[in-house]
């Protein structure tokens, strides 16, 4: 919508475009008249623009060399554009079409470079407002692109009567500008919705299109505002394509926002039966991507894509099983009944339906059909772009995860996949997707190693390279047979650069950490590192030889393997630590770790981008705490422990929406209440969350949201001790929203009277767990057996009871998955996971209590008529183990 939809008129006077005519030579060569320009020169040429008479050939053709360069992307100075643009202004002068429109497009390509662009104001508005129809859309468009808000009102009058002009070209430019002109004065739209109104019923379809989207621009603050244009567009039933398709965009958010969406839902389902295929195809997307779409509107939204799967329109095939291929990701039983429209699609001349409908039926379809369907896809999958091979991997992966048993087949295939041509993201895909078979099938993690050990020979990809070293280093020592991966890692250290080298090392010293019988051998692999000419490699083979000649030590394998700590974290508390006193060791327990931040899946990758560093969730959390003076001063020494998931106070359809955030340190738990007003009719201010302490958590400080308006989110904080008595620290919390209410007016949101009156709001009771201030150690492969064992010669002491986990917890599975989650700590050694139709199972858990207090847990589950657990605890604190074992009772 925020495009400029061009309209090429019919030019009477053919004579001037033949000028613009390519030579016949130029026209056999095919080569590219641009391609060798340089910037300097072109700049010279456009001196050229300054000559009287202005010739409009040899102007329009060094403007046009200009135009080009700026769409390779070439900069151009301020003081370069300033220039050109004021010699171009010269060319006014002509009346020649060509060049004058592309000086319209000059305009609007310098305007954000140039300086004083206003000087044409005056020569744009007369071209908008004159006879010539040629010149007046395009200056409109170049007009609106040099408008600031002190020149709005100026042209207002211009663009009200432009956007109701009897031609469509003229009235579409102006209300494509008109939503331009919502960056500069957001009332715009509002200001010239009587225009649009009147716009709306156009006889021309784009006009009609524009018009609609002022309009909603103009009414979306007000949702009132639009339930009721849209019932009325219902009702009328634009004859535009393009505003139905947006009309029918409009009523899908309002299903999803209104409670009473039922006739918005009708009206999409109706369109179904629109005679555009466009709008026919949109309502159909529309009801497969809608939350509270029913089975009858998806099964009615599948059918038309069914019918439309069978079109001789490749875009409508395209469309559909596009479409289809995304829908049986959640719904795979609703296009079962397509499997055989889609299977003949699989001899598609067009490769990407091919892909998509194989793809498809890879989801929907049985197990016994998976080797039929992967030989089909061999005989083609070298022939289509990188972006639907990543469709086939995604469909490979949900695959293994729905057919454990094909995991051998699909690794096979993925592994011919990975020896083929490919990109970075493509080869990245495959390698996510065997990590992922590795880590849901254990049967499957051999022939994965295996695969990617022998990628590696030939991989021309630094981040992949080490990330594969990274999982054998993690994963080949409980292997079979480990030191059959020693050979390839040690390659690489002769072979690659020195990112891999680096890595290499580092895998070579978890095998010896981990498996003392290669731990000779590999000691003379690490001594030869040392010779290395990065210094990197040579510091992690000293590190490591230095290390590892001490196996004696328990301590061994977290020193090889130390869990990956948050950077800014660990930072700020070697900064405090230096300037301490030092007199105590530093406690590098405290320094929490670093999470992975997951992505939404999505069906098609997109191009690999260089990324900036991303902050982890407490990362962030730390740094928006520490913008606020009253909390700075109490924890700008301290380091975020754990930041909770977000917990609703109220219902989402109450006038005050209130959220709240818990973000524990060492010694104080910072309550974080976002609260948003509903109510259009009131402002807000001296906004506050009080909280009940039961005299057990002391209150240190309140910060208030000083001023909360209609629809805009603020933030309100309380600071809480935690009580000497760990055990006390559970408890139930009650809450109240206090605020200063003021009657303000809806459209304009300005109280009506200086004086509030006081006011409160009874929200849910706070609930403060265990959960809370317990946090997973970082690390997944944990040595549990060696820490637990040694527990007691590092000063642990442990605690343990039997309990029956009630009526509720009927299986292994939901046993292990309501501990995890109630407790807080972390399962290592994918003790999460069981062996199906297992009767008993041993979760084991490991995590750091707030202080930095270390916590192993061991559950024993037994399955009989309901589930038993032994559950023991050790700790270095006697109170935190007691009080997990009450959490659990």
């Amino acid at each position: 919508m925020s495009r400029d939809f061009h309209w090429l008129p019919n030019i009477p006077n053919i004579r001037k475009m033949n000028a613009f005519k390519r030579d016949k030579k130029e026209d056999e060569d095919g080569s590219n008249q641009f391609q060798n320009l340089e910037k300097t020169t072109v700049l010279q040429e456009a001196r050229t623009f300054n000559d009287t008479p202005v010739n409009p050939r040899k102007c329009a053709h060094i403007l046009t060399k200009i135009l080009y360069l700026l769409n390779q992307g070439e900069q151009l100075g301020t003081t370069e554009a300033t220039e050109t643009f004021f010699a171009m202004t010269k060319l006014f002068q002509s009346r020649d079409v060509v060049l004058r429109r592309l000086v319209y497009l000059g305009i609007k390509e310098l305007s954000s470079i140039a300086e004083d662009v206003i000087i044409v104001t005056s020569s744009l508005t007369k071209d908008m407002t004159g006879k010539e129809d040629l010149y007046r859309a395009a200056a409109i468009r170049a007009l609106c692109t040099i408008t600031d808000g002190a020149m709005l009102a100026a042209i207002e009058r211009y663009m009200k009567q432009a956007i109701v002009d009897r031609s469509a070209a003229v009235s579409s430019a102006a209300l494509v500008s008109s939503l331009h002109l919502t960056t500069v004065s957001g009332d715009v739209a509002r200001r010239w919705a009587n225009e649009a109104q009147e716009a709306l019923n156009s006889d021309n379809v784009m006009v009609q299109y524009h018009a609609l989207g002022v309009l909603y621009q103009a009414r979306k603050s007000d949702k009132h505002a639009v339930i009721k244009l849209v019932a009325k567009l219902m009702r009328s039933s634009p004859k535009s394509s393009y505003a139905a398709c947006m009309l029918i965009r409009m009523a899908c958010k309002l299903v999803e926002e209104v409670d009473e969406g039922s006739e918005f839902l009708e009206f999409i389902e109706s369109c179904i039966r629109h005679k555009s295929e466009m709008v026919v195809y949109e309502a159909a997307h529309a009801l497969v991507n809608l939350g509270r779409s029913g089975t009858r509107e998806i099964a009615s939204a599948v059918s038309v894509l069914q019918l439309f799967s069978g079109s001789p329109k490749p875009t409508l095939r395209f469309a559909a099983v596009r479409t289809l291929n995304k829908v049986a990701m959640s719904h795979p039983a609703a296009v079962i009944a397509c499997n055989l429209d889609l299977e003949n699609l699989i001899t598609d001349s067009n490769r990407s339906i091919a892909t998509l409908a194989i793809t498809t039926l890879l989801k929907t379809g049985a197990e016994s059909s998976v080797d039929r369907l992967m030989k089909q896809i061999a005989t083609f999958v070298s022939e289509i772009s990188d972006e639907f091979k990543v469709v086939v991997v995604q469909a490979i992966r949900a695959l293994c995860q729905k057919f454990p048993r094909k995991h051998a087949v699909l690794m096979n295939f993925l592994a011919a996949m990975l020896r083929d041509e490919g990109g970075l993201e493509y080869k990245a895909a495959i390698v996510d997707t065997i990590i992922a078979v590795m880590e849901g099938n254990v049967e499957a993690k051999e022939a994965g190693l295996a695969h990617l050990c022998e990628f590696i020979e030939d991989c021309e990809h630094t981040s992949l390279a080490v990330r594969i070293l990274h999982l054998l280093g993690q994963e080949g020592p409980t292997s079979k047979q480990p030191s059959r991966y020693i050979r390839f890692i040690y390659n690489r250290v002769i072979l690659e650069s020195a990112s891999v080298r680096a890595a290499a090392v580092t895998a070579l010293a978890h095998f010896a950490a981990a498996c003392p019988a290669l731990l000779p051998n590999i000691l003379v692999l690490l001594s030869r590192c040392q010779l290395d000419f990065d210094d990197e490699v040579r510091d992690r083979a000293t590190y490591y030889c230095t290390i590892l000649q001490q196996n004696a030590d328990p301590a061994i394998l977290p020193l090889v393997q130390p869990p990956q700590l948050s950077i800014p974290s660990l930072e700020r508390a070697l900064r405090n630590y230096v300037r301490s006193p030092m007199d105590e060791e530093f406690d590098i327990s405290q320094i929490p770790p670093a999470q992975a931040i997951e992505e939404p899946a999505q069906e098609v990758l997109a191009t690999v981008k260089p990324q900036q560093p991303r902050l982890t969730r407490e990362e962030n959390f730390m740094e928006k705490l520490l913008q606020v003076p009253e909390l700075s001063a109490i924890i700008h020494d301290s380091i975020l422990f754990k930041s909770s998931t977000v917990f609703e106070l109220t219902e989402s359809e109450t006038e005050y929406n209130v959220k709240c955030i818990k973000h524990c340190f060492s010694d104080y738990l910072i309550l974080q209440f976002d609260c948003l007003n509903t109510l259009s009719d009131q402002f807000l201010e001296d906004v506050r969350v009080t909280v009940d302490n039961q005299d057990i958590y002391t209150i240190v400080c309140e910060v208030p949201c000083v001023r909360l308006p209609y629809n805009e989110l603020g933030s309100t904080y309380t600071v809480l001790k935690f009580p000497e008595d760990i055990q006390s620290t559970i408890i139930t919390l009650p809450t109240t929203l206090r605020f200063i209410a003021h009657d303000c007016d809806p459209s304009t949101g300005i109280p009506d009277a200086e004086q509030g009156y006081g006011d409160e709001y009874t929200l849910e009771d706070l609930e403060i767990t265990v959960r809370d201030q317990v946090r997973g150690t970082g690390s997944r492969n944990v040595d549990f057996s060696s820490s637990w064992e040694n527990a007691a010669t590092r000063g642990f002491v442990t605690t343990e009871q039997i309990f029956g986990l009630g009526a509720n917890v009927t299986t292994l599975e939901e046993a292990i998955q309501s501990l995890v989650m109630f407790l807080g700590l972390e399962p290592v050694e994918r003790s999460d996971r069981i062996k199906s139709g297992a009767r008993q199972h041993t979760l084991l858990l490991t995590g750091v209590f707030r202080g930095g207090k270390e916590v192993l847990a061991r559950a024993k589950l037994v399955l009989t008529n309901h589930v038993t657990m032994q559950f023991t605890v050790r700790s270095q604190d006697l109170e935190v183990a007691e009080l997990m074992i009450s959490s659990v009772g």
